[in-house]
């Protein structure tokens, strides 16, 4: 699976599990080249989402949905991932 097919493969489970009402998925694996994950051909992720079903979660509780929507993508697939999780409504 190549990077692109990473980034379809997690913007179709997010969107499946937690609904956004936004969400941006940029590919930052080019920063990344030369660290372990990246020699393993793991790919580096920046994800922005807006979700609704983040109401009144924290951000442990909003990246643990985020990470248990990409499941086996996490050790399989994505080396490192930066999350930025809102409800609709925060800045």
């Amino acid at each position: 699976m190549n990077n692109q097919q990473r980034k379809r493969e997690v913007q179709k489970r997010l969107q499946a599990a937690l609904k956004p009402t936004a969400l941006e998925i940029i590919d930052e694996s080019h920063k990344h080249a030369g660290h372990a994950g990246s020699r393993e051909g793991k790919a580096h992720f920046d994800v922005r989402i807006t979700s609704p079903l983040f109401e009144g979660k924290n951000t442990l509780q909003r990246h643990r949905m985020v990470y248990d929507a990409l499941g086996e993508l996490m050790q399989d697939h994505i080396h490192a991932l930066a999350i930025q999780a809102r409800a609709p409504g925060e800045p």
